[in-house]
Order: structure tokens, then sequence, then C-alpha cells
């Protein structure tokens, strides 16, 4: 006998078979989306389909479910197998009838779905998912500061005026009014890339462009559209820019797009070229698009009410703009790059303003914005929201603490203090202070741009540097009042960003000088050990030089400190200089220009400044040198009074550190030998009193009060230390600093 042929099902009857068959699949009330996903987690053969084409089958077989009785009541048609089967159910048993929650249901999904069933024309369909993908775009936003069910606008981003006014004039006019460029002719923008350290607002941006221009927003992060199978990533993409091209116009974001698109000729996979050619070839059929509208004839206004520009625009947002493939930076795709970079001290101030209009402050006398923002260089805006949110954790600590020790004062030693609530009284005298946001700047809150690549600022003060004090003058009028007072500097004119060398004997302070002009500017600070820059790679060197001035340029002001600045700069020419000769053309071509390092500062220290190379000392480099002598009788004694009162060293007052200072044995003797002298008689007065503790002459009780030291130790340190500059090398460095010194 032959065997029956197996009856095949298409998907959307077997659909609405289970629909059919199981009542509580769709209850009144539901989308189709609801039920698609009851129908996969009951049936999971039907998990190998993608949630959106399924949910497509289940409204088809939604709105074309037959209605109540129909199935039954047509006389013309010949009677069905199951409803001769029902009628005899009935009539041979005494069953109650069914419930009619069934026949209700269905009902209801009729009426619910009969609408969709009549709007079959795309831009019926069209209108349904710009609607959705609306509400989507006008859902709070975390990061915003509109009350009023609104997501971030571009009033609440501060320090980006220009970058707004921008944004206004080439995207958010054309997105709102897309018939302005069309009867112009003009092509919009159709991309825009930004790029920007992370922190500064490029993901808040975006959002603000699709709150203030209403349209429907897709948001996608680069590493959701990378599939395991094979093709399905080009499908993603596809998938994505067909929404956004249906409901247009619309933006299309996708974060870290450098994921997804990066240099094809450094890629290992076919998959991710594939990837990074689908997403061209999605973005230039915006062109086919918008010159397929601007060729039709739109003097009709009704014609023009239903061909409406599909106007789209894709934003890519990424920290790594080199890495991004050149094919999507060309005019057609990414057509403007707008780099968000750290905020000056002006936006930092704006932006703080947007970030405590909902704190509780003090009165505006007591509160200075200002002081926060010249306090907080390199700051980007995430790291000012964490400031102001630690500054928050601050004041609450502060706070709990108080009513801590008002407990303990009352007498009341319950652990439970934090228990009882603040009246209405108490928390109208709460507020963040200045010092609430002190403490979280010094001691908490490190910038994300300081934690690679930065030395920290150092504690040198100009207390710790004795003598020198005409170079002290010249330095806090070259770089740290330039640093403080930029405005007063344009004002008048003057252009203090020539570098600066300071060179001389070893152990003179080059390096502590560098360290105090650091600490009082108090700009970011890199500190740049001459030789660790060298590799032995090729171009690996040169690599490092740009990589640490783009560093200082983002995070101006910024000054940079070469020490031992003669191991990279080799005259060339001479033997041996091919090692440093390529990272040597490097270093001239950043400190070429002023303007082109505005902000940065750069000074150098060298003890072989008869081994630089010329060009690096000539104006607009290295152009302003500085000697720095062997300290005199008047400067060893400020050097000693320094030494003693910072390092906080029990000097008795009998000692005349002034003759000391005089001494014939002190001449030629540097700042180091000067330290190394104060720290070698105190080894010794060390030494004298634990013997006699061991002696038994002195008893650790009394040792508390720590003996003093006297002159005689100073005397026998003087008989271990020499100079470390002879009377030959002293008079080589003076000829040099007649020959280079600019003082």
């Amino acid at each position: 006998m032959a065997k029956r042929p197996r009856r095949s099902y298409s998907l959307e009857s077997r659909v609405r078979r289970v629909i059919l068959s199981d009542a509580g699949l769709a209850v009144p009330g539901s989308s189709a989306d609801d039920v698609a996903r009851a129908i996969r987690s009951r049936h999971r053969e039907y998990q190998r389909y993608k949630l959106e084409l399924f949910a497509s089958v289940v409204r088809r077989a939604i709105s074309s479910l037959p209605p109540a009785g129909d199935a039954c009541s047509d006389s013309a048609s010949p009677p069905s197998r199951r409803c001769r089967s029902h009628d005899t159910t009935s009539s041979s048993t005494t069953l109650s009838p069914p419930s009619p929650a069934f026949d209700v249901t269905k009902s209801l999904l009729r009426s619910s779905y009969s609408s969709q069933k009549s709007k079959r024309d795309p831009d019926a369909n069209q209108q349904l998912e710009m609607e959705v993908t609306a509400e989507k775009v006008m859902m709070p936003d975390a990061e915003g500061g509109h009350s009023g069910g609104k997501g971030v606008m571009f009033a609440d981003l501060g320090g980006m005026e220009s970058v707004i006014e921008k944004l206004m004039l080439e995207v958010v006019v054309p997105l709102c009014q897309p018939e302005l460029p069309l009867h112009l002719g003009v092509r919009p923008v159709t991309g825009i890339l930004l790029h920007g350290p992370p922190g500064c607002g490029k993901t808040t941006l975006a959002h603000a462009i699709a709150n203030e221009t209403g349209v429907p927003f897709y948001k996608i992060s680069a590493t959701e559209v990378v599939s395991g199978v094979s093709g399905a990533s080009e499908e993603n993409i596809r998938t994505l820019f067909s929404k956004a091209y249906r409901t247009a116009p619309s933006i299309v974001f996708i974060d870290e797009i450098d994921a997804i698109a990066s240099k094809r000729e450094n890629m290992q996979r076919e998959m991710e070229r594939r990837v990074v050619t689908q997403l061209m070839t999605c973005m230039d059929e915006f062109h086919q698009n918008f010159r397929s509208y601007a060729t039709d004839d739109m003097d009709d206004s009704q014609s023009y009410e239903k061909k409406k520009p599909g106007y789209v625009i894709v934003i890519g947002a990424t920290n790594r703009p080199d890495a991004v493939d050149q094919a999507l930076r060309r005019p057609g795709r990414f057509d403007r790059e707008i780099s968000l970079g750290v905020p000056d001290e002006n936006a930092r101030k704006q932006i703080l303003e947007r970030l405590a209009q909902k704190l509780r402050l003090p009165p505006e006398g007591q509160f200075n914005l200002l002081k926060i923002a010249k306090a907080t260089p390199g700051f980007v805006g995430a790291d000012l929201k964490a400031l102001v949110d630690t500054a928050g954790s601050v004041a609450i600590k502060r706070i709990v603490y108080a009513r801590k020790d008002k407990c303990l004062k009352e007498g009341n030693n319950k652990q439970d203090y934090w228990r009882h609530p603040w009246d209405r009284h108490e928390l109208q005298q709460l507020s963040i202070t200045m010092d609430d946001f002190e403490e979280a700047i010094t001691e908490i809150v490190q910038p994300s741009m300081r934690r690679e690549g930065f030395s920290s600022v150092p504690d040198v003060t100009w207390a710790c540097v004795g003598g020198l004090d005409s170079l002290k003058k010249e330095l806090d009028r070259s770089i740290v009042q330039c640093i403080k007072y930029p405005e007063y500097y344009k004002k008048f004119g003057v252009n203090m960003q020539a570098g600066v060398l300071l060179f001389g004997p070893p152990g003179c302070g080059k390096t502590l000088i560098a360290k105090a002009v650091a600490h009082d500017s108090g700009a970011n600070f890199i500190h740049i050990k001459g030789p660790e820059v060298l590799n032995r790679y090729v171009g690996e060197s040169e690599s490092d030089i740009r990589k640490i001035f783009t560093r200082a340029r983002i995070n101006s002001p910024c000054i940079l400190f070469f020490d031992e600045v003669d191991a990279l700069t080799t005259k060339r020419g001479k033997e041996g200089a091919w090692v440093v000769e390529r990272l040597l053309n490097q270093l001239l071509i950043e400190l070429d220009g002023a303007d082109q390092r505005e902000g940065v500062y750069v000074i150098g220290a060298t003890n072989r400044i008869d081994v630089i190379d010329d060009a690096l000392l000539r104006p607009g480099r290295l152009g302003q040198k500085y000697f720095v002598p062997l300290p005199s009788a008047n400067e060893r004694h400020s050097i000693l009074k320094a030494l003693t009162h910072s390092q906080k060293k029990p000097v008795s007052c009998t000692v005349d550190l002034d003759a000391l200072a005089r001494r014939e044995e002190c001449n030629n003797l540097t700042g180091a030998d000067l330290a190394s002298l104060v720290n070698e008689a105190a080894k010794v007065a060390l030494e004298e009193s634990l013997k006699l503790l061991e002696n038994g002459a002195l008893s650790i009780s009394s040792s508390c009060s720590v003996p003093s030291i006297e002159l005689s130790h100073f005397e026998q340190a003087l008989s271990k230390i020499k100079p470390s500059v002879s009377e030959q090398q002293r008079k080589h460095y003076e000829a040099l600093s007649q020959k280079y010194s600019a003082n």
C-alpha cells in the first residue's frame, strides 16, 4: 500500500493552529509581540526564528482568524469533518456547553488587529514604526536634566557652545526641515564622527541631538552587531539601516564604531572586512534615496507630503579616530568630524553650573565655582560628574559624623544614632560646602586622563629651593604666571610658549626647580627621563614622542619636563648620533611653532649643553637658556635652612648655619652635597644616641625627646663629604655659561 504523502504547512498556518488550540496564548490587550514571545516560550521549535520576523507572522495569523461561528454557519459550503464531529458529540453527550472565553478572546483579537489588516500600505507601516521609535527617543535619560519627561537637551550641556551651534545649522535644521536642502538642491550632512577622550560627552551629545529633533533614534553598540554566524553581522547592519530608512527622517547612532570599522588592511578575518564593506554600502544608500527625491517634481503640496525626503544621518562615536577605516571618513559618509577635547577652565565652569543646578549649595558669596574649575585641570565631563557625586558623599559623611559627635556630647552612646530622622529645620541648614569639593579634588577624585602617562604633581615648593632668587623670578614670569593668568598675557599680546633649558653642574637643583614650577602652577605634569624614551624597535621612539605631545595638548595647560635631555638630542653627524637622529627630528617638529603647542610648556635639564644639537637651542624651541651655578655662601645658608626646615631635622639652636655655610670646607659644594651633609650629620647624631641607649646612659622614656644635631656632628660629616664638582669643572661650566646663557 502506497505511503500517504506528508502534508506540509506554512509557518503562518502553523502559528494560526497553535493560537486556535491554546486559548491562553492570546489574552485581551496583548500585542503581537507578546503572543510571539508566549509561543516561543511554550514551543521551542519556534525559537530558531528571529523575534521581529516571527512577530510579523503572528500578526498576520491573528488578523486572518475566522470570526466566531463562521466555520459552521455557512450553508452554501459543504459541511466539514470538524463541524460534523462537533454536532455528533454535542447530540450524543450531555456535557455542559464550552466556556465562551475562547470566542471572546478571538473577538477581542479580531477587533484589536482589524485596523492593522486594513492598513497594509507602506505609509501606514512607516507611520506605526515612527510612533513606536519616537516613544523610545522621548523616554527620560539618565544623564538628562529636564524634569518634564524629556532626556538630555542642548541646554543641559555646558562648554560646547561652538559645537552645538555647528550641529544646529548642519544637523538639527536639515533633520527638522528636510525640504530646505532639497529645495536648494544641496546634499545635507550624511554622517558625523564624534571623537575625543573617554568621558567628554560623545554619547550624551548624540542623545541631545535626538531629543532636540524628536526624530526616531536607533542606538546600537558596535559589539551588538557582531555575530558568530557567517553573514549574520552584515544582516544586522542591513536590518538596522532598513528600519532607519523606513522611518526617515531618523538618526542611527553607532557607539564605539572603531570596533567594527577598523582599517581593513589591519584586519585578519574576512568577516571583519565584510562588515566594514556592508556599513559603507548602507551609508551610500542615502545618496540613491536623496537623488530619487530630488529628481521628482515637488511642486504639488500633496505630492510633497506623500514623498517626504528620507533623510537619515549616521552618528559614530570613538576615542580612536585614527583606527577607523579611511573609506568611511571621506565626504559622503562621515562628512563632519567633530573633536570633543578636554574642556578648558571656562568650559569646566559651565559644566559645573549645569551639574550644580540640583545641588544644595551655600549662598553665592560662600561658594566659588570658578575656583573649583581652576583646581581641576584635565577633568572631562565624566570626571566633573564624579567630583560632584564624591563631594556629596563627603558632605554626607561630614553631616553624619557631626551628629555622632553631638550624640556623644549629650551622653547618648547608642550605635543607632544615624537612624533618627532629620527634621525640616535641620535639613534646611545642610549643604555641600567648598571644603567638601576641595577634599574630593585633593584626596579622592583622580581624573581619567591622568591615569596613564602622567606624573603626579610634585609636593616640592619654592620654600624647598634655597637661593636662585633671580632664576625663580624668571621662571615665575615665563611659566607660572602665564598658566595662572593667561587672559592678561593674551590681552598684552605676550607669547610665552618658548621652551626653557636649565643647564649647569650636576646636583645644583635643576630637577628640583622644575618640580617647584609644576607645583606652583598647578598644571598637569609629565616627567620624561630622557633615556626611557629610546626603544630598540624602529619608529617606536618617534611614536612615543608624538604620543607625549598629543597627550599634553589634550590636557593643556601641561608642563613637559625632559630630564637629561642631552641623551635624546645629541648633535647630528657625530659618530653614534644615528641612534637618536630620527627621534631628534621628531622632537624638533613637535617643538617647532608656538601655535601648534598652545598651553604646553617644555622644560629641559642637562649638564652637557655643549653636546646638544644647535637646532634645538634656537628661539622658539628651547630658546630660553638659564645657567644654574654652584651656590654662593649666602645661597648655601638658604639651602641649609630649607633642608633643615623641610625635612624637620632636630638641629640645635646653638648651630650657626650661616657660619657653617661660609666655612672653607663648604666651597664648591652643590645643593646635593649640602643635602648629603645634613643627612650625614643626622646619622652621626643618631648613632651617638643609640650608643648611649645601649650603655644605659639614656633611657627609652627620655629618648622621646630626640637629642638635637650639634655642631660637632656637622664637623664629623664635613670630614666625610667631598665636593662633587672640582675647581677645573667649575671653570668649565662658567665658560659654558658665558657662551650659552641668556641671563
